[in-house]
């Protein structure tokens, strides 16, 4: 069987590369990414895409996508890539530019990408850095001539050239920005993965919670604030009580210079004492975070959302009260519970797109706001 023919199980992808050189190709780079540290990326971007690129992880991806057993002589299926992508990344999320295009990679399909015009761009400088430091001519060859990152704002003509030349729209962004990228006139085969507005939150046991998950909860708050559609905006202490909510502000507090050991800038850190007397008035009890890092707030579910883009509420509720509250945009719940499967029956009757723990918030992978995505990047063809 040709290389650029793989089995998955009793199904099979058309990917017109050899697979395994192209994994290993990937997964060699991490023993030259340990050692060096581009300056556009902070550690933990660096570690985290040191993580993605490993081979188990990439292997994992491509058999959840691709990999079924059926009985021999039954029904199977033989995917293929759908053609070229235009890739329309957000400006709060940087990092997500080099992740989706790792996977995007694995179509083997030409790639051109608008970076967000009003944040760091962290995909052409990974491009810079693979180019220097990638150990096969047939990945480099690929990223060099098939891959293209571009910068510009949302009236340049070039977007509409992007959606016009492509097979699959993968657009990240407000749901008007997403909603417009669509409207431009495109194939009428083509299709369109649209990730729009959303918002994400903690819920915690507080007979669950020790110092080493509020360490984490911390961590994973501080990375993007408010602004990541996967930061948790608030933490909803299910069963707990007012006294309950204000014991574990005190002990996140105390956790804080563990978890945060950079100051913040000085704008951030001006904007949150601005929003900790909004917040005051507003009725929520405020805890200033050293160095004016961050706040947290802790009050009811009826008083106004706790605002500031470093701010974060804490928040007594049963279990139905949290489900009631929950945002319409809601995408990921990270929690520290003691039996998170008793869950489920309630999770389904909810618009929850992810239930990870606090540790994974952060994680992107193939399967995102309920859309196998990775999958809808090929056709499927039946066989029988």
């Amino acid at each position: 069987m040709s290389d650029a023919i793989q089995p998955f199980g009793t199904n099979f992808a058309a990917l017109g590369y050899d697979l395994e050189a192209r994994l290993d190709a990937w997964d060699a780079l991490r023993a030259k990414m340990v050692r060096t540290l581009p300056e556009t990326f902070t550690r933990d971007e660096w570690a985290y895409l040191i993580g993605f690129v490993a081979k188990p992880h990439l292997t994992a991806i491509l058999e959840r996508t691709f990999k079924s057993e059926r009985p021999h002589g039954g029904a199977c299926s033989l995917f293929r890539a759908r053609g070229p992508l235009a890739i329309w990344l957000p400006s709060n999320i940087s990092l997500l530019g080099p992740l989706v295009m790792v996977l995007a990679s694995f179509t083997g399909m030409p790639i051109r990408i608008k970076a967000g015009s009003k944040s760091p761009d962290l995909c052409a400088p990974f491009i810079a850095y693979l180019l220097e430091y990638i150990s096969t001519e047939e990945l480099r060859g690929y990223l060099q001539n098939q891959v293209k990152i571009e910068r510009f704002d949302r009236q340049d003509p070039r977007n509409a050239e992007m959606a016009a030349e492509a097979s699959v729209r993968i657009a990240f962004g407000s749901d008007a920005a997403v909603a417009a990228i669509h409207a431009l006139p495109h194939p009428p085969n083509s299709i369109g993965i649209h990730f729009g507005d959303h918002r994400s939150e903690a819920w915690l046991d507080a007979a669950a919670v020790d110092d080493a998950s509020l360490l984490t909860l911390i961590k994973v708050f501080m990375i993007y604030g408010q602004a990541g559609c996967t930061s948790p905006r608030r933490i909803l202490l299910l069963g707990g009580s007012n006294q309950d909510a204000e014991t574990l502000c005190n002990r996140m507090s105390g956790l804080w210079s563990q978890a945060v050991k950079r100051d913040i800038p000085m704008h951030v850190a001006s904007s949150n004492i601005l929003y900790s007397q909004i917040n005051k008035v507003q009725g929520w009890k405020i805890h200033m975070q050293e160095r004016h890092g961050a706040i947290i707030g802790v009050g009811a579910l009826d008083l106004p959302e706790l605002a500031g883009p470093m701010s974060i509420a804490i928040i007594p509720a049963r279990l139905e009260q949290a489900i009631a509250s929950l945002p319409a945009n809601i995408q990921t719940i990270g929690y520290q519970l003691k039996d998170a499967h008793a869950l489920l029956p309630a999770i389904a009757r909810t618009n929850i797109k992810r239930f990870v723990p606090i540790a994974q918030m952060h994680h992107f992978g193939p399967v995102w706001d309920g859309q196998n995505f990775f999958r809808l990047l090929f056709e499927e063809v039946d066989l029988q």
